[in-house]
This record gives structure tokens, C-alpha cells and sequence, in this order.
């Protein structure tokens, strides 16, 4: 079934962790950190989790795992896709900087 016109496909909701929340709290956070874990969650929403260039674990394929920044020269951002719950959704868990 094709989108009315002018609407795009519905993503799911990226919501952050506590440690995430944290994160980009944090005062001292480079600017460029903050713009890239902010594009992670707009990408990881309009893609339903599907981001390009993501890998997802062989035991658990719920959790993927992203590059950040120019080919992952920031770091790398975790999530998990609860596509089961009720409503959907996406949780950034963590990201670890280089």
C-alpha cells in the first residue's frame, strides 16, 4: 500500500537512556559529539532501527550498533529495537566515544 501524498512512511520513536541522557548533559561535551548522537536518533527513527552501515548482534538481533561521526570517527552508538512493545520503539542504551 503506497504513503498519501506528501506523507512519509511513519518512523518509531528513539528514546534515550539515563547514561545517554546523561551524556548529552554533559556541558563539556564537544558540539560535534552532540550533532552526531542527535543525527544518530533522527536516523535510527526514520529507518525503523534499519540504519545503513548498522550491525546487529548474532545473539540478540534486536541490538544494533552505529558508527558516529564521519565513518565512525566519533565513536559508536548502541540501541535496541523493542519492536514488541506496546507502542513500538527504539532505545538509544549507550554510546562510547573514542
Amino acid at each position: 500500500m503506497s504513503e498519501p501524498y506528501g506523507e512519509e512512511p511513519e518512523g518509531l520513536p528513539c528514546v534515550l537512556s539515563e547514561e545517554v541522557t546523561e551524556l548529552l548533559m554533559d556541558k563539556d561535551l564537544p558540539g560535534a559529539v552532540f550533532g552526531a548522537i542527535v543525527a544518530a536518533t533522527v536516523a535510527i527513527n526514520e529507518t525503523r532501527g534499519e540504519v545503513p552501515g548498522s550491525t546487529a548482534s548474532a545473539k540478540w538481533p534486536q541490538q544494533r550498533r552505529m558508527p558516529l561521526g564521519a565513518d565512525g570517527s566519533l565513536g559508536i552508538a548502541e540501541y535496541v529495537i523493542v519492536a514488541d512493545a506496546d507502542p513500538p520503539h527504539i532505545v538509544l542504551t549507550r554510546v562510547q566515544l573514542y
